[in-house]
């Protein structure tokens, strides 16, 4: 996986070049797609001042994934000497399963908390670390050294009241399989696998039903796949996916990394509707991007301040309500009611 040639009958030219560094800023897959340089030959490669603009933002990429590896190890030392119990998501966890981990764009840590650890760690930031604030979603965010680090008493992403004692059953099933990603001699703790294909997946569904997501997460989640496709118990993740009302749209997801991101088929865990339609799919995410900031079709728009500080933001809800309630009804119908709930009244009190 991700050591194809390039299939085009003539190469590349500067603009389009240019135009493909654009999309990757805006998908943050900068240091992906620069990974695959030495695949090409040597008439299929950027111009050479391209080249060293994408190695210069690479070497950028490298220095804030060792910053953040630094904090993380602190971090979770910290953590368990005062007897909590934090979880790696996302972030650094999943660019492990990468070919070269430290290519992979890191936006903040993210921690997740076991039981009550989340309230323990709350209070430990009060004492040694005041300067948190409490956000929308049931988390918490803050700077560590100028790393940006967020905490979640949420596990997944899944935001349907319907399925909250489902989650906390298997979440508690799968919690004495966590595997250990060890950073500067410390084993950080990461969800099962099975767990993490959730979190991950659950969480692309998330920010389609918000604003938009980038071509990363995708990624994310072919690596997943890719690296686990062994210890997978695939009869299970279908069941889990299914009780927790996602299994329409993650046949959707799988056959996106398979037709776009070059997952091979045989990595995906189960099979999916050979005549679905993605190609709206697709769209939404190309010109969406991360966070749907740099969507085009949207600038100039009327931004709402108690919604989003993207323009157009009611438009948007409205349009991925209508597009994913078919694959998803209880996360389409649910997600703008808690994210509201959370943002107004849901955050934490002291």
């Amino acid at each position: 996986m991700g050591e194809g040639k390039l299939s085009l009958t003539s190469p590349l030219s500067d603009n389009d070049w240019n135009t493909m560094l654009k999309y990757a800023n805006n998908h943050t897959v900068e240091g992906i797609i620069y990974d695959s340089f030495e695949f090409l030959n040597e008439d299929q490669l950027p111009p050479a001042s391209l080249r060293l603009k994408w190695a210069v933002r690479v070497d950028q990429i490298e220095r804030h994934n060792a910053k953040m590896n630094t904090v993380i190890a602190e971090q979770f030392s910290l953590f368990t000497q005062n007897g909590i119990r934090p979880i790696l998501q996302k972030g650094q966890g999943v660019a492990s399963y990468y070919r070269i981990p430290t290519h992979r764009i890191s936006g903040d840590v993210d921690w997740c908390f076991e039981e009550e650890d989340y309230s323990q760690a709350r209070n430990y930031l009060k004492e040694n670390h005041p300067d948190f604030e409490d956000t929308a979603g049931f988390s918490l965010h803050y700077y560590w050294k100028n790393i940006h680090i967020e905490h979640h008493k949420k596990l997944f992403d899944i935001r349907s009241p319907l399925k909250k004692r489902y989650l906390r059953k298997i979440a508690n099933k799968y919690s004495d399989r966590y595997e250990k990603l060890l950073i500067h001699n410390i084993p950080v703790n990461l969800l099962a696998s099975e767990m993490q294909l959730l979190q991950v997946n659950s969480h692309i569904l998330k920010h389609l039903l918000g604003f938009g997501i980038g071509l990363r997460q995708f990624c994310d989640s072919a690596r997943l796949y890719f690296a686990h496709a062994e210890t997978i118990d695939s009869i299970a993740l279908k069941q889990i996916y299914k009780k927790a009302g996602i299994l329409k749209w993650t046949h959707l997801l799988h056959k996106i990394l398979v037709d776009y991101i070059g997952l091979p088929k045989s990595y995906i865990p189960f099979h999916y509707p050979e005549d679905l339609n993605i190609s709206w799919m697709i769209n939404e995410i190309w010109y969406a991007g991360s966070f749907g900031y740099n969507d085009e079709r949207f600038k100039g728009g009327k931004t709402i301040s108690t919604i989003s500080v993207q323009p157009k933001a009611s438009k948007r809800l409205l349009l991925n309500f209508l597009r994913y309630f078919k694959y998803a009804p209880q996360e389409a119908i649910a997600f703008p009611i808690i994210q509201a709930y959370s943002k107004f009244l849901g955050k934490e009190s002291d």
